[in-house]
């Protein structure tokens, strides 16, 4: 075997958590070795072209506030930009980008390429040094080792991965790329639990045998919006390409319905498990038997390609099937399919087995990240990566971990939810899973996360700056209008009759003024002195929703504020919970099983009621407590 020179981090596999980690570590002054299967997949987007979307928007704000590269990326390569929910509340809106998926992964690529302190080097791996349950370094297939002070997986569906497609089931990473199975097998053998998930992804049809003409046009927006706050509005593209909007009918449903003989899912083909809440279309076929039509967008996967991504039509039936269900469908009745769709089969590596840092309980210095542990899409994984690289850094570097709070963020959230719940399928991140989603906006991810971003190294003088001025902008602002007193003239009454409001009955401040639904921070300009300088509309934003929504705010802080106390309630990490009297079995069993560090971890864990956290808080109140190793 080949002993190479030494490194502080090697991160294994380089898609959208691999990059996010090495990005991580080497930008914390880590000398780190990024390990891929193949350098032209680099950051490759093997699903649908496209980040963001809900509660996956704000995680990508969110890591760019931490001083992560997807925001900056897809700024750089989408091809359309588009808020959605915009007549919902703020906590709901997210932004969604349709991305260049050859420019997205080249752009990627040479960023990674140009970061110091960072080795990107295709290879594969096939096993880790591990020593005494102590991570060291990995060993490729060319019998070469790369020795580390910490290691982190990243396989994404390349782990034991295998495509199907009707009847035919073969060994594949995704988009027909290189497997990783010795790998997959050296986990196991380590003593790590091990799933299998599945996923899929739908055909993709050649763009001049559509006919649009029948389909609903879906344009980028005009107004400016950005991923990352770095961003310029004068980077905003107005030469966006859209997408289009189509529907499913009884024909298609048919067609499916009378092969779901030869569904790979209905046969036994396919063993993983499937996500949910990304169904293929037989599935939803047969789920939602009563809906005469299902939704599918039409999808450019770039400028300089004519591949069109089906969105919705995800599926992994026979090739035959795929040709007759695709032609019933309006606008696609001359389609020609450039690829198939198909499922793919992976390992994963049962995320109850992680402490919230994503290093592995098993083995020390290891850390996994992405769908690796269980998660799906492209934004759930680069968060992991990111947290990941900035975990392994912080240890080697003797400082805390970076372990963000379901209050501080949809990544809290996220990671939260696998380390102490687990999860059976492909977990998705959803705006519902967030007990705290109005304080988790896509507006203000800045203001939660930039200080974090600055304080670990990620975030540049420069931008904290930046943010440090529009949080004075908007500090000042509020206070401001928070001073003002609108006496109820006649120009008032009749504005306000103008728009079918409530009258003034007396003087109000114009903070208060500005809480009424019916009022925009522009209206209200038109009757109080303005600003000395015309404010950024990211401030004025910032400004309105802070005011408008003051009142839910408040009770959302107020919660999290009693979170907090039970979160600094810390657990002993080899506390016998047997040893504790009146502890429900299954209550032992799964905090046995999680081992969670704090009262508020436990708390959620599925299984531990109330009653046994009480039982946990007065054990540990007492200060005498019997650990594992007595």
């Amino acid at each position: 075997m080949n002993q190479v020179n030494h490194y502080d981090v090697i991160v294994v596999g380089a898609g959208h958590a691999g990059s996010e980690a090495a990005l991580a570590a080497a930008r914390m002054g880590m000398e780190t070795l990024l390990l891929t299967l193949n350098l032209d997949i680099v950051g490759f987007m093997p699903c649908n072209p496209s980040i963001g979307g809900p509660a996956k928007g704000v995680v990508v704000r969110e890591i760019d506030a931490l001083g992560g590269e997807m925001g900056r990326n897809i700024d750089k390569t989408y091809i359309q930009m588009r808020m959605l929910n915009t007549g919902k509340g703020p906590a709901v809106r997210a932004l969604r980008a349709q991305a260049d998926k050859h420019k997205y992964q080249d752009e990627l690529k040479h960023t990674l390429e140009k970061t110091e302190r960072l080795t990107l080097r295709q290879a594969i791996v096939e096993k880790l040094v591990v020593e005494d349950n102590v991570c060291k370094g990995v060993v490729t297939n060319t019998g070469t080792i790369y020795y580390s002070k910490s290691v982190i997986i990243t396989a994404g569906t390349a782990l034991r991965g295998e495509i199907i497609i009707g009847e035919l089931k073969y060994s594949s990473g995704p988009n027909n790329s290189l497997p990783s199975i010795g790998l997959a097998d050296n986990l196991k053998e380590l003593g790590l639990e091990i799933a299998r998930f599945k996923t899929g992804t739908p055909p993709r049809v050649k763009a001049a045998t559509i006919n649009y003409d029948v389909t609903e046009e879906q344009p980028g927006d005009k107004q400016p919006n950005h991923f990352s706050f770095a961003t310029p509005d004068s980077n905003y593209k107005q030469d966006q390409l859209s997408c289009w909007l189509t529907y499913t009918n009884q024909q298609t449903h048919d067609i499916i319905q009378n092969n779901l003989h030869r569904a790979p899912m209905f046969t036994g083909i396919v063993e993983g498990v499937g996500a949910r809440y990304c169904p293929s279309i037989e599935d939803k076929i047969v789920r939602f038997s009563d809906k005469p039509r299902h939704q599918i967008f039409l999808e450019p996967e770039g400028e300089n390609t004519e591949e069109v991504y089906v969105q919705g039509l995800s599926t992994s039936l026979p090739e035959d099937v795929q040709h007759d269900m695709l032609r019933t469908v309006s606008g696609l009745e001359q389609a020609e399919i450039m690829r198939s769709g198909y499922a793919i089969e992976y390992d994963v590596v049962v995320p109850h087995q992680l402490r919230p840092t994503l290093e592995t309980m098993v083995i020390e210095n290891l850390y996994t990240a992405g769908q690796t542990n269980g998660a799906s899409g492209y934004e759930e994984a680069a968060c992991q990566g990111l947290m990941a690289g900035i975990n392994a850094a912080l240890k080697i570097q003797n400082k805390e971990p970076l372990i963000l709070k379901r209050s501080d963020g949809y990544i809290g959230v996220l990671i939260d939810d696998l380390v102490t719940k687990g999860t059976n399928e492909p977990y998705r991140l959803l705006t519902s899973r967030a007990e705290y989603r109005l304080l988790l906006r896509h507006d203000n991810a800045d203001l939660r996360l930039t200080e974090i971003g600055h304080r670990i190294g990620l975030v540049s003088d420069v931008a904290y700056s930046a943010y440090l001025e529009k949080k004075q902008l908007v500090d000042e602002e509020l206070n401001r209008l928070r001073k003002i007193r609108l006496k109820p003239t006649q120009e008032i009454q009749d504005f306000l009759a103008s728009k079918q409001a409530a009258p003034l009955k007396d003087g109000i401040l114009a903070s208060d003024f500005l809480k009424r639904p019916e009022i925009t921070y522009q209206d209200l300009l038109t009757f109080i002195e303005k600003p000395e300088k015309e404010l950024p509309h990211v401030v004025v934003e910032q400004v309105e929703i802070q005011i408008k929504y003051e009142g839910y705010i408040k009770k959302a802080e107020e919660k999290v504020e009693k979170l907090k106390r039970m979160e600094a309630k810390k657990i002993p990490a080899n506390i016998d919970y047997r040893a504790i009297n009146s502890l429900a079995t299954e209550a032992v069993q799964k905090l046995e099983k999680i081992r969670p560090e704090t009262i508020a971890q436990a708390s959620r864990i599925s299984g531990v009621n109330p009653s046994d956290i009480s039982i946990l808080m007065v054990y540990l109140e007492q200060g005498k407590y019997q650990t594992i190793s007595e």
